[in-house]
């Protein structure tokens, strides 16, 4: 989805601006107050609990003040935050369940989850950044400006910029899934978002990659050098992305918010990336010098039709699930098929309409081939732990070492 929703007066009238969406990212979540100084006073140093407070209120400020639109700043302020909340999940620091975090919806402000655990904040901030990441890919392909003619125009550089960015998203969110929801222990799972399913992560990072491949099919038409044996192969992976998304969050638990639209992007697509493959398979199959070659691809072009006219419908859907969105002006991969698709079904079961009565018994869909998928997220790690937690720092100002102090409290209680 895109990043914020505006909401402005005329006189008394309230317009609402319904955003539109290209590449979709569920709602983003934001941090909200939380009391740091009060939960780690007397453990760590000062400088090193105001350099934690100050960053997350700068994060929390910066997403509120601007809707999550200034992205590089963001981005730069999650990464310092990382890498001085680190210090947090460290066993040896024994910090991991002291401060409660809070995080809330972006759009509405409603604060969603209060978890006492660092590695639920490690994973929200893992996860805002993804969610940033997908939000700049969108602005990437909804050009402010168009053509005279009325079409979207989006410049090449500017869908590769989006699809490095797809595969960033997608690198960020494999990370949340592989290396940190494991660290979280099974009951606070329970109480996390369900925007923070496995399930949900691993869908969204799916379809970035398949949104990315939808993009690249876009290049390959606008290429006189792409092969159609290479545009088959990108319209078949680009289904099978959206198969594996679906069967990820099909498992899910969508009763919140955003969790229908989500699963109604995914038929979306799906339906468009079906349609996609049976199309390229049937070109394909055309060229054959058999007539069941000419039957399979006629077969092939009718239910690509079909799946088009379905996909539409689940497009509709999409865009009236809550929060109602706008469906973008048909563009690249999808604006070439939805004008081809309906002309060569046409034509095609018109020309080899007598072969299809003579063998009805070879009317059957043909399997699509499968190919290994090309597209694979970035490599995403952790930034290096802040300096500030080498307790040989603090004790030359004179704090001591984490587990002394520890240990010294636990003295204190016992004579207490």
């Amino acid at each position: 989805m895109g990043c914020t929703y505006s909401v402005y007066g005329v006189g008394r009238k309230k317009k609402l601006s319904i955003p539109e969406v290209v590449v979709f990212a569920p709602c983003m979540r934001i941090p909200a107050q939380c009391d740091l100084q009060r939960a780690l006073k007397g453990l760590i140093p000062r400088d090193v609990i105001n350099k934690l407070s100050c960053l997350r209120n700068r994060i929390a400020l910066l997403a509120d003040d601007t809707g999550g639109s200034a992205i590089t700043e963001l981005r730069q302020a999650l990464e310092e935050y990382l890498s001085i909340l680190i210090g947090l999940t460290k066993k040896e620091h024994g910090l991991e369940n002291l401060v409660e975090f809070k995080w809330k919806n972006l759009v509405d402000g409603r604060q969603e989850t209060s978890v006492a655990n660092a590695w639920f904040e490690l994973l929200s901030v893992v996860h805002m950044m993804a969610m940033l990441t997908l939000c700049e890919a969108d602005t990437i392909m909804i050009p402010k400006d168009y053509s005279g003619s009325g079409f979207r125009v989006v410049s090449t550089d500017c869908k590769r910029d989006a699809v490095d960015l797809l595969l960033k998203a997608a690198g960020y969110l494999e990370f949340c899934v592989r290396n940190v929801l494991c660290c979280v222990p099974p009951e606070i799972k329970k109480s996390m978002s369900k925007d923070l399913q496995d399930g949900v992560l691993e869908a969204i990072s799916i379809q970035a990659l398949g949104q990315g491949t939808e993009i690249q099919l876009g290049l390959a038409i606008e290429s006189q050098k792409a092969t159609l044996s290479v545009k088959r192969r990108l319209a078949c992976e680009l289904l099978i992305y959206y198969s594996q998304a679906y069967q990820c969050i099909s498992g899910c638990d969508l009763s919140h918010g955003y969790g229908k639209k989500h699963m109604w992007f995914i038929k979306w697509k799906f339906l468009e990336a079906k349609a996609a493959a049976y199309y390229y398979h049937g070109l394909v199959l055309d060229k054959g010098s058999e007539p069941t070659c000419q039957i399979s691809a006629v077969c092939c072009f009718l239910a690509a039709q079909e799946l088009l006219v379905e996909s539409k419908k689940a497009c509709i859907s999409f865009c009236l699930a809550t929060p109602v969105t706008r469906a973008p002006p048909l563009w690249g991969a999808m604006k070439h098929l939805h004008q081809k698709i309906p002309e060569v079904a046409s034509r095609k079961s018109q020309m080899y309409g007598y072969l299809l009565e003579q063998e009805k018994a070879l009317q059957s869909l043909p399997e699509i081939p499968d190919f290994q998928l090309s597209l694979r997220p970035d490599d995403y790690e952790l930034p290096a732990i802040d300096p500030a937690w080498d307790s040989g720092n603090w004790e030359k100002q004179g704090q001591q070492p984490l587990k002394d102090h520890l240990n010294d409290s636990e003295d204190e209680i016992e004579t207490e």
